[in-house]
């Protein structure tokens, strides 16, 4: 972010960095793996593999690739049964409501651009009431090309009508911070999520360890 630029607006990530959906990933991709007599995976290596998406959570229970003629039979399974248990277990991560109240005092807004598509995020969101104050949800289905392209990221910027360089666009996986580089945003990674870390982050040097620590990162913007 060019200095002394005053930050308008922050783009969140949902999966790994508002919400922790990993409990209700993992007991549903588990409770379909016992349904077919295949073995429960661990808990974390589920956890690590949330924000790649339902056909890499597919392919890594059945240990099949997605030209095998059951995959998606499989993965629509999948994807029924995560519905049910969409709200189960499913968490704000610790600071997210106090990152949220203090953006709202300072009157910076915030918007979700996500992967994940509407018929499930929408409901998350309508679950957590600081997540009820977003701006705009842009979801994959809204658009034709998902993240790493900049297409939501844009649409987003363009809804809250603020420039690239006012804004910020925080996420957990690499695509991420593809995306937001590609729309020309300043980008921060969240080494709590599922997939960011010290091993395979080369795309930013913004980093936090917990939600509350981006509170920190706006003041010195501000």
């Amino acid at each position: 972010m060019e200095k002394n630029q005053k930050i308008k607006g922050i783009l969140f990530d949902l999966d790994g960095t508002l919400v922790d959906t990993a409990p209700d990933f993992i007991l549903s991709l588990n409770n379909i793996l016992f349904k077919h007599k295949y073995p429960r995976l661990d808990d974390q290596l589920i956890r690590s593999h949330v924000s790649d998406g339902s056909k890499k959570l597919t392919s890594l229970g059945f240990r099949i690739n997605e030209d095998d003629p059951d995959f998606d039979m499989l993965r629509i399974e999948f994807l029924t049964e995560y519905k049910k248990n969409l709200l189960k277990n499913s968490f704000l991560f610790d600071g997210v409501s106090h990152l949220i109240k203090f953006l709202n005092n300072q009157k910076i807004q915030f918007g979700i651009v996500t992967n994940k598509p509407r018929e499930y995020a929408e409901p998350l969101i309508d679950n957590f009431d600081e997540l009820k104050r977003s701006r705009v949800l842009v979801c994959s289905d809204d658009i034709k090309e998902s993240k790493p392209s900049p297409i939501g990221i844009k649409k987003a910027l363009k809804e809250l009508n603020i420039k690239n360089t006012e804004c910020l666009y925080v996420g957990d996986h690499p695509v991420d911070m593809l995306a937001g580089k590609n729309a020309g945003l300043e980008v921060i990674a969240c080494y709590y999520g599922y997939s960011l870390s010290i091993n395979n982050n080369q795309y930013t040097s913004n980093i936090i360890n917990k939600p509350e620590e981006l509170i920190d990162f706006v003041k010195n913007q501000i």
